[in-house]
Parts: C-alpha cells; sequence; structure tokens
C-alpha cells in the first residue's frame, strides 16, 4: 500500500538519504528511562488492532527474524509479545499498572529520529468522492486498475548487490523501458485500453489525493459505494506537490496542508495541470470488500495503525507515540493542538515516509480524520515494545 499523508507531501523526509542503517536506528532504554505510557484513546480498539498484527505474523515462517535496533527476536516471540499486550489491555489497567507492567515485562526501544532526534509524524485518511460505473459530462475522470502492459523487474537474481531493488516499465520491442508518467498518463485518450477503469469521479483534484491516500471510498450515483485500495504505480518517483507551492512562494510553509492545497488548485484552475503533473508517480487501484489495507494485507484501526519504514522498523510490532493532534470545535475547525500519547502498530508503509523520523498515523474516515490528516505536521517521539526474554 502506498499510504502517505497529505502533510507528508508538503515536506521533505525529516531523516533524508542519509538515514542509520536499521541496527542504529532504535536506541534500547534502561527501564529508568521509559516513558510515562498513557493512553490517550483509552485503551479502545487497541485490541483489536494487535489482532490484525497477529493474523499477519502468524501467516509468517516460524524462522523469520526480526530487528529492533542491534537486537534481533523471532516471529514466535513477537507473537507472545503482542498477544501478552493484547490481553493486558483488554483488562483496562490504570496508568499505575499499565506503567508497571510494562516495566516489569517489556523492554522499549526509542526511534533516533530526523536530524533534529525528533520523529515527524503527519496522517492519512480514507477520503470519499463522488463516482459512476459509467462516464458521462459529470464522472470524467478513471480510477485506474493496473495496466496490463506495466511489468515490475525483481533485479536481486542479477547481483547481490541489487537485493531488494526492482524497477517498473513496460517492453518497447525487446527493451524494458520507463512506464508512462502523470502527464502522459493523463493525455492518453486510449489508455483505458491497457488499464480498466473502475469507476469514473467527477473531481480531478480529489482522484489525485486519493492517489495520495492509497485508498477511499467511491459513493456511486446509483446508490452504492466501492472501496477501492493501492495496488501498484508507474514506478516514477514521488514528488511532492505542497513543496512545489513553497518553493514558488505559492503558499507558506507555516500554512501547508491538504485543505489549503484544494483551495489553491481550485481558485487557479489554470494552473491545475501543471501543478499536479509536477508528481510523475501514478497510483493504480483494486476494489476491496474491506478495509482499508495495509502494507500488511490487514484492515488498518483508525488511531492506532501507523506507516513507517519497513527498512528501520519491524512490521507488526506494537509502537508508542508522543506528538500533538489536533482539537475540533463545532465548526469544523481547528480550535486548539493538545499534547497525545497512545499505543500504536507498525501495519503500513509509505513512498514518502523515510528513515527512523518520519511515522505516519492512520485517522480513518470522516470530517476529524480529515482535518488531522491534512493539518498535522507535529514532532515528538516514537518507540517500540517487545516482551523482554528474562522476564517472569
Amino acid at each position: 500500500m502506498l499510504a502517505l499523508g497529505v502533510a507528508a507531501c508538503a515536506l521533505p523526509s525529516a531523516s533524508g538519504p542519509s538515514s542509520p542503517a536499521p541496527q542504529k536506528a532504535l536506541e534500547r532504554l534502561a527501564v529508568k528511562d521509559y516513558p510515562v505510557f498513557a493512553d490517550d484513546l483509552f485503551l479502545d480498539n487497541l485490541t483489536y488492532g494487535i489482532g490484525k498484527s497477529l493474523a499477519y505474523l502468524n501467516r509468517l515462517p516460524g524462522d523469520r527474524v526480526f530487528r529492533f535496533g542491534a537486537d534481533t527476536y523471532r516471529v514466535d516471540h513477537l507473537i507472545r509479545s503482542l498477544a501478552r499486550l493484547r490481553d493486558f489491555a483488554a483488562t483496562r489497567p490504570g496508568p499505575q499498572a499499565l506503567n508497571q507492567f510494562i516495566a516489569a515485562h517489556y523492554r522499549v526501544y526509542r526511534s533516533v529520529g530526523g536530524k533534529n532526534g525528533q520523529v515527524l509524524f503527519t496522517g492519512y485518511y480514507e477520503p470519499d468522492l463522488a463516482g459512476s460505473l459509467t462516464p458521462d459530462q459529470r464522472y470524467r475522470y478513471p480510477v485506474y486498475a493496473m495496466p496490463s502492459d506495466l511489468i515490475t523487474i525483481d533485479l536481486a537474481p542479477f547481483g547481490d548487490s541489487l537485493k531488494g531493488k526492482r524497477i517498473v516499465g513496460r517492453l518497447q520491442g525487446h527493451t524494458v523501458v520507463p512506464y508512462p508518467d502523470r502527464k502522459a498518463i493523463a493525455a492518453d485518450r486510449h489508455f483505458s485500453r491497457k488499464a480498466r477503469p473502475i469507476a469514473w469521479v467527477d473531481d480531478r483534484i480529489d482522484l489525485f489525493f486519493l492517489q495520495i491516500q492509497g485508498s477511499g471510498r467511491i459513493y456511486l450515483n446509483n446508490g452504492d459505494f466501492i472501496r477501492v485500495h493501492y495496488h501498484g504505480t508507474n514506478g516514477r518517483p514521488y514528488r511532492s506537490i505542497g513543496r512545489l507551492l513553497i518553493d514558488q512562494g505559492k503558499i507558506p510553509a507555516a500554512e501547508m496542508s491538504m485543505q489549503r492545497l484544494k483551495t489553491y488548485l481550485t481558485e487557479h484552475p489554470e494552473a491545475v495541470d501543471r501543478v499536479l503533473n509536477y508528481n510523475p508517480s501514478y497510483v493504480f487501484f483494486k476494489t476491496e470488500t474491506s478495509g482499508p489495507l495495509g502494507a500488511l494485507g490487514v484492515d488498518l484501526t483508525p488511531g492506532r495503525s501507523v506507516a513507517v519504514d519497513r527498512k528501520v522498523f519491524p512490521m507488526a510490532a506494537p509502537a508508542y507515540l508522543e506528538a500533538r493532534i489536533p482539537v475540533i470545535d463545532g465548526n469544523g475547525r481547528i480550535d486548539r493542538w493538545m499534547e497525545f500519547s497512545a499505543f500504536a502498530l507498525n501495519q503500513d508503509t509509505g513512498g514518502a515516509i523515510r528513515g527512523p523520523g518520519r511515522v505516519d498515523i492512520f485517522w480513518g474516515s470522516g470530517p476529524y480524520a480529515q482535518i488531522a490528516a491534512g493539518h498535522m505536521q507535529e514532532r515528538g517521539a516514537f518507540y517500540l515494545l517487545i516482551m523482554d526474554p528474562d522476564a517472569p
């Protein structure tokens, strides 16, 4: 899944290309240095989210190893760690009991963060779009499935140095060439011969942000709705239109948000093509009956699921975060920002989520989710937990 908070596309990665190696990205803490654990979501839906991580882990081979900083643990140990945390959370412990439990039974690792030692938290959500299964004058913008001519090549068989790398393209004669970029796809009137339109929507700006979020619901003009989910991309690098407009002086950095981006594009229709095409990456979708799904193939849990760099952080692992989140007034506007802490689960990834200094929080759907996802650019702390092998 390509899970990208829109706030994430407004700023470059906090860690940059010189991110530390995975074994240096997390520091194991002494018990005396543990944060004071508290959960501002009152532990609601945490057991559900843990169950999703367990569903993923139980499908893995028994010899799979997960790295927490300089330490490694087998998959069965991570499973036991999550199950024990789930069972304890189900008792609804108070703050004192919660902290005593973690101190007695768990090791805690802190992310080294970005260059400033902090983690930049952004958010993403599941947007709702208006659409149709057939095109007409209103519903003109196709939501494409994966193209039949797109190929993905795993480069690992070509050399040890290429392990984990791949290219996306298409065949031109006997040569693999890059797949067309966003501008070329949008201009190709016959592209639907290669990529089946799942539906057509009425707003290309909303479609662009659907691609950024990675999943969403399309409410059809026949009264039904379909859920679409990231299936792949054209292999082109992601470029931030938020950063483009900041650099061009169109939107001040302090005002950047998804909502501000949409307002600018709506008020400057002559700039829409140029701005959207600045990002050559194009996302293709598939339909799902549930979801939205994260990179682990399990349903995401609002407020609990986070997108991280899987090259740095162990996937499915329990986490704990400290940041600020918006408080919304009765008119749907941000009234203030408040300190927030909660347990979370590494269940997703994102193209703009790179290094130990970036985490993206999934907020679900609805008005609050859209506001939180659109405005969050908050720095804080991120921790991972795993059961101490020597604990009782």
